[in-house]
């Protein structure tokens, strides 16, 4: 395991913008289906599940990669977001799909993480949806750099030391998952419920 920090902090606090009812236009990966992603996720839950409520396990339904944002919901014309769609699926459909490796975990300060591998296809993906954003907005939000792709299986759900956490972590020895990635989810996401939630709006498959 790969430790990034010393001292937990509590994930759950309200970032700018957001609060409890708003929704949000964003891109992921899901993992809908994949049954090997679920399994690992099913054994860090398990592992994990003495340490009581400061994580918060990710449950198969709601496993992701971040991707990335369009806007909120009622800041965005939806007509819009039809075309980003619309842009997206001509985009990604040249785009091949891919195989990836998730896991071995790092211990974040807000999560504990899994690196996917390779990243390049992953990042290929989030080039070829900010491409398609600009096509139809002009202007992309968020950074095109800072990116790591990442499937989170826990939250942090309180401020506190890391060391119980990584000592369940230190004595695992989980076989990382295998994902197929043959689309790209646009999703209306909330965290009204302590947990990234969402209801699928569009599909835009690879090549």
């Amino acid at each position: 395991m790969t430790t990034q920090t010393e001292t937990m902090r509590n994930h759950w606090w309200w970032r700018p913008g957001w609060s409890v009812g708003r929704r949000f236009y964003t891109w992921h990966l899901t993992f809908e289906g994949q049954s090997d992603m679920h399994r690992l996720a099913d054994e860090y839950r398990s592992a994990l599940s003495p340490l009581g409520d400061i994580l918060t396990p990710i449950p198969d339904r709601w496993l992701h990669l971040t991707m990335q944002g369009i806007g909120f919901v009622g800041e965005i014309e939806e007509q819009n977001v039809h075309a980003v769609v619309n842009a997206t699926r001509t985009r990604l459909a040249n785009v091949p799909a891919f195989d990836l490796q998730i896991g071995p975990e790092v211990l974040d300060p807000e999560a504990v993480l899994l690196h996917v591998r390779p990243d390049d296809p992953v990042r290929a993906v989030r080039d070829t949806i900010r491409a398609a954003i600009g096509d139809v907005l002009g202007e992309v939000p968020e950074k095109a750099e800072g990116f790591t792709p990442h499937v989170s299986v826990a939250y942090s759900a309180e401020d506190g030391p890391t060391a119980p956490i990584a000592g369940i972590l230190d004595r695992l020895d989980l076989t990382p998952a295998r994902a197929r990635i043959s689309s790209a989810e646009l999703i209306v996401l909330h965290r009204d419920n302590l947990m990234y939630e969402w209801e699928s709006f569009a599909t835009a498959p690879l090549g």
